[in-house]
């Protein structure tokens, strides 16, 4: 791609994003998240009536009176985008690939972000960390972002969104809203046959607001019936010959599917991460709006 067809395709996803993150939001973004978090701010003696549980045990002991902290609310929020950019999402069998909707996707909320002067960063990943953009605010930093999510090529095609999470939580240390979209294929399981990325999405949803954006295609649930298939593996490289006409074939490939989504979905309610997944032929808009309505 040249220089030139690069800032037509930002210009084209900023003109279609920026409308849309007014259109899904309208409010909603700014109520639902803004000033959920709390700042230090100073401390103060002990007065009856107070939460015993603001008392700082540290500044009581040193000047044996009870004092308290006291906090206020957060008037700037921090957004950050975990984008997984693995090998799986340059599949497309529809309308777009999947890694174009994580995209525009990426675009609606960044530009959302810096609607309500907010700051956003990125941490892109496949089974290593790939990137990380710190959070900054204002339009040159969102179209950053964008060019990177256009070009960006990892070094490696493989899955670890629980290696992301747990990036996530060691360089974010003040709370902020986060969104790990990712189509979710590859994730590993445990010894005991937990996904491994459960303990790492229980820590990070507990330190901060964090929501989960699965993007899938067509074909990742199901296969046509089109007759002997030569597939390839995209984070694997593996590559295997499948008789699509086959109805017990075409079966087990949607079974295997389904059950991957139940294990899923199982994970988001264990841990109690708000989550939605959207198609690569669906309208993602209402995705988001579902998202934020929950």
């Amino acid at each position: 791609m040249t220089s030139e067809e690069l800032i037509q395709k930002v210009r084209r996803i900023e003109i279609k994003t920026h409308g849309l993150s007014k259109q899904i939001f309208a409010g909603e973004y700014h109520s639902q998240f803004k000033g959920k978090g709390m700042a230090f701010s100073e401390v103060r003696e002990y007065q009856p009536g107070d939460d015993v549980r603001s008392i700082d045990w540290n500044v009581t002991a040193r000047l044996n009176k009870p004092y308290i902290k006291v906090f206020e609310e957060e008037r700037e929020l921090t957004v950050m985008l975990l984008i997984d950019v693995s090998g799986s999402r340059n599949f497309g069998s529809m309308t777009q690939m999947k890694r174009d909707m994580m995209t525009e996707i990426a675009a609606t909320l960044a530009f959302s972000t810096i609607e309500n002067n907010d700051k956003v960063g990125v941490i892109f990943f496949s089974d290593c960390i790939e990137k990380y953009i710190p959070p900054k605010k204002g339009r040159q930093h969102v179209l950053r972002i964008i060019r990177e999510l256009i070009e960006f090529e990892p070094q490696s095609q493989g899955t670890d969104a629980a290696q992301a999470l747990e990036y996530f939580s060691n360089a974010q240390k003040r709370r902020c809203t986060a969104f790990l979209i990712s189509d979710f294929i590859g994730a590993d399981t445990t010894e005991k046959g937990k996904l491994r990325i459960e303990q790492p999405l229980l820590i990070a949803r507990n330190r901060h607001d964090l929501q989960a954006i699965q993007v899938y295609d067509r074909r990742d649930a199901e296969l046509p019936d089109a007759g002997l298939l030569k597939l390839k593996d995209a984070e694997t490289g593996q590559r295997s010959w499948i008789d699509t006409s086959v109805r017990s074939v075409r079966e087990a490939y949607a079974n295997h599917w389904q059950a991957q989504q139940q294990t899923l979905d199982n994970l988001f309610t264990r841990t109690g991460t708000r989550n939605v997944s959207v198609r690569t032929d669906e309208d993602y808009v209402k995705a988001l709006m579902r998202l934020f309505r929950i």
